[in-house]
């Protein structure tokens, strides 16, 4: 019976204007924000950390845009894909995936918690196939709406595990294209403790290794949200990782600086700096 109210309600606000959406979404992020302490003091303490930690008006807009991020899923998942591809008003930087998809390596896109990450997988399946590495979500019966909105155009999952790497491997061997959340926690050993906006976050070594193994192009991409529901702008940026230096380094620096550009719509309420079970602080078995 939850279920069945938890899909009927994604329906229902599917068939909802995205302007209106994003209204309810702004409205919501102010009330998680106002009842959830510990949400709360995470988000003050992220933004501090990354020197925001005095400006009111960036902290308001960001628990706006939180909010945001959740009320569009319905719409982006449950929506016809060409019309939700039609909210893409420009792609900056698309000059980028044209010419890695001309040198025939594998692209690799890393798309952090930032604006709506969900519309920029689907845009790069309009293009070229794409596997995505995702989690499966807590609640069982909500997966068969996630893949149905995910995987459209030329977009496959694979899940977080063994066998979900493999796939990507393989993707990138045929020269197709991945997607991963590269500021995702990962889990016991499958990280390394990098410095992430001055403090040591556990950070996933599989983007890293993808790229060093594959020699694939490996791009930064994000989707800017814009306001009143007017749709989406996709940002793309090239990452030359150099051999000689620590790749996880190197990635979360150059995520630093794309967030920088549009600290707003990171989810800074995201527990970023958790330590998975099993993991100490140095890095070893907990």
């Amino acid at each position: 019976m939850y279920a069945f109210l938890i899909k009927a309600l994604f329906a229902l606000l599917a068939a909802l204007p995205l302007a209106l959406l994003h209204r309810l979404g702004a409205l919501l992020g102010r009330l998680t924000y106002a009842s959830s302490g510990q949400y709360a003091a995470r988000l003050r303490e992220n933004l501090a950390l990354a020197g925001f930690g005095e400006d009111i008006a960036l902290r308001a807009s960001v628990i706006r845009e939180a909010g945001k991020s959740l009320a569009e899923l319905p719409w982006i998942w449950r929506r016809p894909y060409d019309e939700v591809l039609g909210k893409v008003r420009e792609c900056v930087g698309l000059h980028h995936i044209e010419a890695a998809q001309a040198a025939g390596r594998g692209i690799i896109f890393l798309t952090p918690h930032l604006g709506c990450f969900e519309i920029s997988a689907l845009y790069a399946a309009q293009r070229l196939p794409i596997t995505v590495l995702y989690r499966p979500p807590k609640l069982g019966f909500l997966e068969g709406v996630m893949r149905a909105g995910r995987e459209r155009g030329q977009a496959k999952l694979a899940r977080a595990d063994v066998s979900g790497v493999r796939l990507l491997y393989k993707a990138l061997r045929r020269g197709e294209a991945i997607g991963l959340l590269p500021d995702q926690v990962p889990s016991r050993g499958e990280g390394e403790w990098v410095p992430f906006f001055g403090r040591r976050a556990y950070t996933m070594t599989l983007a890293g290794r993808l790229a060093e193994s594959s020699g694939a192009t490996v791009l930064i991409a994000y989707s800017e949200r814009l306001q009143g529901g007017a749709g989406y702008v996709i940002h793309v940026e090239p990452l030359a990782l150099d051999p000689l230096q620590p790749l996880s380094a190197q990635i979360n620096a150059a995520l630093e600086r794309t967030i920088r550009a549009c600290p707003e719509q990171y989810l800074w309420g995201y527990n970023r700096y958790k330590i998975p079970r099993g993991v100490a602080l140095d890095g070893d078995s907990a």
